[in-house]
Parts: structure tokens; C-alpha cells; sequence
């Protein structure tokens, strides 16, 4: 019977008996349920990347020579290859490194930590006051990741971090707190947490940095924030950054800064970089048999995969790599350093896929990933935005591809 592919570009597949067999379960596990889904249209997985001119290479008034900010540090960006400054570092460390407040509004992946971290490092080699910046962000995942940076651009400098997150043993944390750190990078929970334990102190603060904000307002942090400002000097310098700026934020934002100064170089939208396309599915054995199918063309080089379950993720990274697709899988059931090794195998290069649920991949910034494979739709359509916001950066046209039922 001749079907009727009303949604253009439909890839269509042969359904054939499946390696994933799965012990006789129909599914092999991958369609255990989550709360129920916002309906979403399929056409609204369908759209061409925006191609026509290359974006204008973003000529930076400074070099990070030009900023008033101590040698070694300069050392240290030159040793970890910093030359040019990108549009955010370009236009918000001048006003950082004056005390002012700033809301930095720019797309992930923009070099947003070293807007931030360059004047705080600045400001603390000349004033090394202990537990005097707190720097707060969504996930695990990116407060280890300004950790690092963190650790790169202070090589040398005798400045030290505390990183405090959750899923990680809290009395190693203590005790990094009470070495006295300069800078603690935490997530709200867990900040909140030891507030309350009384083991994190905050009338020290003279620096606060929100990373992400959206994403923490998204992820539900807002009790936590209130309660974490509540505890913060009134004195001191704020430094706010933001893919967007909702009604939410932009009233958080007045509570937390004074004057700020908002530099705002966000592009257009992600996904008009993005080549997105349905594919067809019989049922859940045959989208991983598809799925086997793409992953071993030589195209899909970087390939972040997204499951609905942490279960159905585990399994799913598990029978690619069966099948000599090695793949890693992050979501919380992990460890956090079962997380951070998944993720640097990925960065690596030493698995060319990584699946992950949503929870585990926000605030993730990995660079050059050539396809986003949504296994299960998103719940929402703006999950779906920033899931495949994930590819197509730098000026690159990425590809997103979302299994939909046969109909």
C-alpha cells in the first residue's frame, strides 16, 4: 500500500529483523515512559540551515595584551593559545575589570567563562581575600568545566578553587572549604545545602557570577538562588550572563546588580544553522537498527544521541558499543566522575557518541559535534531548541535528525 509522505525530506528505512534483540522484549527496555510529552508537530522537526553568506569574522577592538590585567596572566593565555579576544571577552572584560556590574548576554560556547574568570583573576592576584568569589552555575558538568578553566588561567598564580556540586561526596567538599579556597564554583543545591550546614560562609563575597541563567531558572533553582543572595554582601561586584533575557531574569537581575553595564552579542537563532529532518521508525527496534545504520557512515563523526530515560540511555549506549559503535552515556544515575569521563572520552574523540537525557547535557559546551540525533522527542519544543543548539556553532551548519512513528 502506497503511504502518503506529506512531511518533505521523510527519510524512509526497510524494516529488517533487528540485532538488538534484547532477550524477546519487544523494545529491549528502551520504552519505559516519562511524564507525558507536549505535542509536538513533526513539520517542526523539518527545517533547511539558513545558508548564504559566511558570518562576519567578529574583529575584537583589543588583544588580550591590550587589558590591564597582571603579566603572568598574560603568560598563561598565550601558553593556552589566547590571542584574540571573542566578541563577549572583547566588550565585557573592560567593564569587569573596572568593579562594574555586567549582564553578558551571548550563546553558549562564546568563551562567556573567560569574560568572567580574566577579571577575577586580576582582581584576586592583587587581593588575595579567601572565599571571595562565588560563581554559580547550572550543572555538574559546567562548574567543573570553569574549574578547569580556572586551573589554566591561573597556573602559577598560588590561587585556588573549590568546586561544590551534587552526586559528589559532600564531606570531601567540606574540607576543601575549610582549606580556604579563593573561589567556590558550585551548583545552587548543593551551595544551598552547605549554607545551611553552615559550613559555607558568604559575608566574604565580593565577587558573584550567575553562568547560565536561563538554564538555572529552566532547571527550577530559583528558591535556591533567592536564598543563596540573601546571604551575599550588599557590596559587591555582580557579573550575570544569559543566552536570553526573560521578564524572570530581567527582574532577578534587578534585585541582584546595581547599574549594570549589558553587553549583548547574541547571533540568531541556533537552529537556522541547523539542517533538521525527520526519519520514520516502525517501532523502537527498528530506530536502533536506523540508527546502527547512520552511525556507521563516515559523515556522522561527533554524534550526540538523546534519550527520554536514564535507563533507556544506558542500554542504548550499551548496544552501540556492542555492536562496535563505542559510545559512552551520561545521565544521574552516573557518578560525577563517571560523567567526567564519559564526557572526555567524547571531547576526545575516543567514542564517537555520546548519549545523554537532558538533565545530564545541560550547560554542556562541546565543540564540533556534526549531528544531534533525537532518539525520543523532547518534552517540550524548547527542549528540542536547545538540544540541537548543540551542533551548527562557529559558523558551521550542523545536522539534527528526530525519529518520529511510521505513520
Amino acid at each position: 500500500m502506497q503511504r502518503n509522505n506529506s512531511f518533505s525530506g521523510r527519510k524512509s528505512y526497510s524494516h529488517k529483523k533487528s540485532k538488538f534483540s534484547g532477550g524477546g522484549r519487544r523494545g529491549g527496555g528502551f520504552n519505559k515512559r516519562g511524564p507525558k510529552k507536549q505535542s509536538i508537530h513533526p513539520s517542526k522537526f523539518i527545517n533547511k540551515a539558513v545558508i548564504g553568506e559566511e558570518p562576519a569574522v567578529y574583529e575584537p577592538k583589543h588583544l588580550f595584551t591590550d587589558f590591564a590585567i597582571h603579566q603572568m596572566l598574560k603568560d598563561n593565555l598565550v601558553h593556552s593559545g589566547f590571542t584574540k579576544p571573542s566578541a563577549i571577552q572583547d566588550q565585557a572584560i573592560p567593564f569587569a575589570l573596572e568593579g562594574r556590574d555586567v549582564i553578558g548576554l551571548a550563546n553558549t560556547g562564546t568563551g562567556k567563562t573567560a569574560a568572567f574568570l580574566l577579571p577575577i583573576l586580576e582582581k584576586l592576584y592583587a587581593n588575595r581575600e579567601i572565599a571571595s568569589v562565588l560563581i554559580m552555575a547550572p550543572t555538574r558538568e559546567l562548574a567543573q568545566q570553569i574549574d578547569e578553566e580556572f586551573r589554566k588561567f591561573s597556573r602559577g598564580m598560588k590561587l585556588y578553587s573549590a568546586v561544590v556540586v551534587g552526586g559528589v561526596n559532600m564531606d570531601k567538599q567540606i574540607r576543601e572549604l575549610k582549606r580556604g579556597p579563593h573561589v567556590v564554583i558550585g551548583t545552587p543545591g548543593r551551595l544551598k545545602d552547605l549554607l545551611n550546614r553552615r559550613v559555607l560562609r558568604l559575608g566574604n563575597i565580593n565577587t558573584f557570577v550567575l553562568d547560565e541563567a536561563d538554564r538555572m531558572l529552566d532547571m527550577g533553582f530559583m528558591p535556591d538562588i533567592k536564598a543563596i543572595m540573601s546571604e551575599l554582601p550588599s557590596e559587591r561586584q555582580t557579573l550575570c550572563f544569559s543566552a536570553t533575557m526573560t521578564p524572570t531574569i530581567a527582574a532577578l537581575v534587578n534585585d541582584l546588580m546595581k547599574n549594570p553595564e549589558t553587553v549583548s552579542v547574541r547571533s540568531g537563532v541556533t537552529s537556522d544553522h541547523v539542517d533538521q529532518d525527520v526519519i520514520e521508525a516502525n517501532d523502537k527496534m527498528h530506530k536502533i537498527e536506523i540508527l546502527q545504520e547512520l552511525l556507521q557512515k563516515e559523515e556522522f563523526d561527533k554524534v550526540l544521541v538523546f534519550g527520554e530515560t536514564k535507563f533507556g540511555v544506558q542500554r542504548l549506549a550499551k548496544a552501540l558499543t556492542d555492536n562496535n559503535i563505542p559510545s559512552e552515556a551520561i545521565h544521574g544515575n552516573k557518578t560525577q566522575a563517571q560523567r567526567q569521563r564519559a564526557l572526555k572520552a567524547f571531547k576526545d574523540d575516543k567514542v564517537k557518541v555520546l548519549v545523554a537525557t537532558d538533565v545530564a547535557a545541560r550547560g554542556l559546551d562541546i565543540s564540533d559535534v556534526s549531528h544531534v540525533i533525537n532518539f525520543d522527542q523532547p518534552q517540550t519544543y524548547d527542549d528540542y531548541v536547545h538540544r540541537i543548539g548543540r551542533t551548527g556553532r562557529a559558523g558551521k551548519t550542523g545536522k539534527a535528525l528526530t525519529f518520529i512513528d511510521r505513520r
